[in-house]
């Protein structure tokens, strides 16, 4: 538990110092520029406040381009201030483009942290991904109905020729059947009767 928060302090300790010495350079070069009491303060907060804004729009993960080229503006104003003041630039002597450069970083600091602060992701790519999804859910196949299993019917039974004399005997017994007992004669008594196998009792039966 000790190893890290060394390391955390330790980073935090010169990520602190970074800041002081950058915070300390943008004021010298503002200062020398021409830009002197309060507003020699606000330069290095404004560039240090363009890195944060930059920064968090990277953690985002929206706009990362845009928050690409913001983090790398302020980034060359911080480093810039730093290289020219550690003698490489006559501070008592600044150039005409580097007033310029300075007395117009308010505004595009201002601009920076207004996009990306403010500038939301456009709402047209979730519109896009719903509509193609829509899309592929009206053309994708509907699922073939299971079919159901074929039902087989039995064969038809062959016909048994009967002999037309037999049928006649047949119409005989079962009108003598019926007068006698007052109902129609059935299938298996209509074989009884006439001794013949059960196959040809029925055929003889569709013609009474």
């Amino acid at each position: 538990m000790r190893a890290p928060l060394a390391r955390v302090d330790a980073v935090l300790v010169q990520a602190l110092i970074a800041a002081a010495l950058s915070f300390a350079h943008l004021h010298d070069l503002a200062v020398a520029a021409g830009q002197d009491d309060w507003k020699a303060w606000a330069y290095p907060v404004s560039v240090d406040l363009l890195l944060v804004a930059a920064w968090r729009r990277l953690r985002s993960g929206n706009g990362k381009a845009a928050a690409w080229c913001w983090f790398v503006i302020a980034l060359a104003a911080s480093l810039g201030a730093n290289v020219a003041t550690a003698g490489l630039l006559d501070l008592g002597n600044v150039p005409a483009w580097l007033r310029i450069l300075v007395a117009g970083w308010p505004a595009i600091a201002f601009l920076g942290g207004t996009l990306l602060a403010h500038s939301v992701p456009k709402a047209g790519t979730e519109a896009e991904v719903t509509e193609d999804q829509v899309d592929e859910a009206e053309t994708a196949p509907e699922p073939e109905a299971p079919v159901p299993p074929a039902i087989e019917t039995p064969p038809r039974p062959t016909p048994v020729p009967v002999p037309s004399a037999l049928i006649d005997h047949a119409r005989k017994v079962a009108a003598e059947h019926h007068t006698r007992t007052g109902a129609p004669i059935d299938t298996p008594t209509l074989r009884a009767r006439l001794g013949v196998p059960a196959p040809m009792a029925e055929a003889i039966a569709t013609h009474l």
